[in-house]
Order: C-alpha cells, then sequence, then structure tokens
C-alpha cells in the first residue's frame, strides 16, 4: 500500500495527538478518589490503565506508520 503525503501526515499527527492527550487523561485518573481504596489501586484505575496504554500503543503504531509514509514519499517523484 502507498500512503500519500497527506494521509501520511494526518496519521503522524493523530499519533502525536494520543500522546498528548492521554498522559493528561492519565493524571486525571490517577489523582481521582476513585481510582484508590486504603492505598491500593481500584478496578477503575486498572481499567483505566489499560486503556491509556492501549491508545499509546495505537496511537505509537499510527505514528510510526505516519513517518514511513511521508519518508517513503520523500523519495517518491511528485505527481
Amino acid at each position: 500500500m502507498i500512503l500519500s503525503r497527506r494521509w501520511s501526515a494526518f496519521l503522524l499527527v493523530a499519533g502525536a495527538w494520543n500522546w498528548l492527550i492521554w498522559p493528561r487523561f492519565a493524571k486525571a485518573i490517577w489523582d481521582d478518589p476513585r481510582a484508590w481504596h486504603n492505598g491500593t489501586p481500584t478496578s477503575f484505575l486498572t481499567v483505566h490503565a489499560v486503556l491509556i496504554v492501549t491508545a499509546l500503543i495505537i496511537g505509537t503504531v499510527i505514528a510510526y506508520v505516519g513517518y514511513k509514509g511521508l519518508r517513503s514519499a520523500a523519495k517518491r517523484p511528485l505527481s
């Protein structure tokens, strides 16, 4: 599959957006009183941690595909 420069840039920005948004959400969850019960993590924290880690992994893969697409597009002549 060959990605256009526009789609590659979009994927790169979408991956970066994940890395911008999800860590802030993680901090909000960490500070939420529902995340802890007597100093131990609750299922609320666990479920959100899994969600956040999954989103960051997907964001990383999306950004990587966008980066590779842009690198590949730079080697192709403009059409």
